[in-house]
């Protein structure tokens, strides 16, 4: 059974998990309260269903050489496999 980490902490249980995943305090109960507000950002949209375009700009934004001259397929392998 998870502590009671005080008011401040909704999930007690998501916290400890996220602290031995080797989160900080403090990132930690920033995730947890913000999943538990239901404001937690997700930007997982399917990258098949993204535009040619939005590739490119996630691909140069993490930096992948080359994307310039790659096709919407080499994009998204590309995208993936960047670690």
């Amino acid at each position: 059974m998870a502590r009671d980490h005080g008011a401040q902490i909704k999930d007690d249980g998501l916290y400890e998990e996220l602290r031995k995943q080797g989160q900080s305090k403090e990132k930690a109960a920033r995730i947890v309260n913000a999943k538990a507000k239901g404001s937690l950002e997700h930007r997982s949209t399917h990258l098949e269903d993204r535009t040619k375009d939005e590739l490119m700009k996630e691909a140069r934004e993490i930096g992948i050489a080359g994307r310039s001259r790659m096709d919407k397929a080499a994009l998204i392998k590309a995208i993936r496999d960047h670690g």
